[in-house]
């Protein structure tokens, strides 16, 4: 009967939310995709380091799930799910002859821990 009781508690009790904003994050390249009809650079910028890896793959997958129905324009917003968070940015592409270079960076990071993550730009 404890148990039940336990257990039926850390079921129904509220994530605790706590908001914070952030500073620093890693910038750099995370993936290039090459074919022989383009070369695509996928850049992630203000990210976390334990989400950069999963945000870039997907962040691939949805420019190559859209970009020929013109879906993804530069300055878009877009709200990426990971496996550890959820992650809303902006999108700028890119094109320079076969040369693609998608750079997505983050605002928003909505942990699945309830935290929620904002950057802000360090102004010193």
């Amino acid at each position: 009967m404890l148990l039940f009781l336990i257990t039926f508690q850390l079921m129904t009790a509220q994530v605790n939310k706590k908001t914070v904003t952030y500073k620093y994050g890693h910038n750099g390249m995370e993936l290039i995709v090459t074919s022989k009809k383009e070369t695509i650079i996928i850049s992630t910028f203000n990210s976390k380091l334990e989400l950069k890896e999963d945000i870039a793959e997907k962040v691939y997958n949805y420019y190559r799930d859209n970009k020929d129905n013109n879906c993804l324009s530069t300055g878009d917003t877009l709200i990426i799910n990971g496996n550890n968070a959820r992650v809303t940015g902006k999108c700028l592409v890119t094109k320079k002859g076969k040369l693609t270079a998608v750079e997505f960076y983050y605002e928003k990071i909505e942990w699945n821990s309830g935290l929620t993550e904002f950057y802000k730009k360090n102004f010193s």
